[in-house]
């Protein structure tokens, strides 16, 4: 099977609310896809779609080969943005019963391993409203993948976390994937998606605005940049040639140039206006990208 989901003209309305609208997308196997948008967009309505919480009002949803209501609910984890814990349940008791609805029939030695390797062995014995925000979310990550599942859906699983065990969840997602599984990953954290998603996909107002591995994206809806500082002076860069955009960002300014623009000559006009601290020319980032499509999206809309 190539492809883990597959939606095909999919509408999902509430009430005159039109959610996610006429999309179509394919999640290939055991890859990690990025979910992107902004607040609002349809990505929680679509990754609900996904897990049939939601039908859709037009169009199918096929998961793991099926485009029945259960999809096959077993081989799916699910962690969702908003905490889904049992409060007055031990933790060690809770994950063994959300894994015993996944058809695991002695899930305790898997939970055990899970809450070592997150560093909750310490919490086993402790109730869900006794943890902190970081430690529920741990909590909920582990009963979304304890079951072993091909298919896992992430919705901000690093909210809450500290640097470190942000670290292990990242790890322990690489290597679900690494083990087969097919990952689907939303996040606002551009730097996440750009690091660990082999493909992205940005949902905005309901509509696909792109879709592709980050090469693809980058090669389609990127610029050469260059982020530049003057010695003592601030760039003027309404005098500087073949730039499409600036941003000054204080310390330095960051330049977006033309498709035919030309780096040395930029270089040499910013000489011309004083000593060049600091030359550094690389690619849009995804998060240069991300403002780029949702803003002329906006202004699309705006216009029509």
């Amino acid at each position: 099977m190539n492809h883990a989901v597959v939606l095909s003209g999919v509408t999902k309305r509430f009430g005159r609310k039109v959610a996610v609208r006429a999309l179509d997308l394919k999640v290939r196997s055991g890859t990690i896809t990025g979910f992107l948008g902004p607040n609002g967009s349809g990505k929680t309505t679509t990754l609900r779609l996904i897990t049939r919480l939601y039908s859709p009002d037009e169009g199918t949803v096929e998961v793991l080969g099926s485009s029945t209501e259960k999809c096959a609910s077993d081989q799916l984890g699910y962690l969702p943005e908003e905490r889904g814990l049992y409060r007055s349940m031990k933790v060690l008791d809770l994950l063994c019963f959300f894994a015993r609805l996944k058809g695991v029939r002695s899930p305790d030695p898997d939970v055990r391993k899970w809450l070592t390797r997150l560093d909750l062995t310490d919490a086993a014995n402790l109730k869900v409203e006794a943890l902190s925000k970081g430690m529920a979310q741990r909590v909920q990550f582990i009963a979304a993948v304890v079951h072993g599942p091909r298919l896992v859906i992430l919705d901000e699983p690093f909210s809450g976390l500290d640097p470190v065990h942000a670290v292990q969840i990242g790890d322990a997602i690489r290597e679900l994937k690494a083990h087969g599984s097919t990952i689907i990953l939303s996040t606002h954290d551009m730097d996440v998606a750009e690091r660990m998603c082999d493909s992205l996909v940005l949902i905005h107002e309901g509509n696909k605005v792109l879709d592709g591995s980050w090469d693809e994206v980058r090669q389609r809806h990127g610029h050469r940049t260059v982020r530049a500082r003057l010695i003592g002076k601030t760039i003027d860069a309404s005098r500087l040639p073949g730039v499409v955009s600036s941003v000054d960002l204080g310390a330095e300014t960051a330049i977006t140039l033309a498709a035919d623009g030309d780096a040395q000559q930029l270089l040499r006009a910013l000489l011309d206006q004083g000593p060049v601290a600091s030359f550094d020319l690389g690619e849009s980032s995804l998060r240069e990208i991300f403002l780029e499509r949702v803003g002329a999206t906006r202004m699309e809309a705006a216009t029509a």
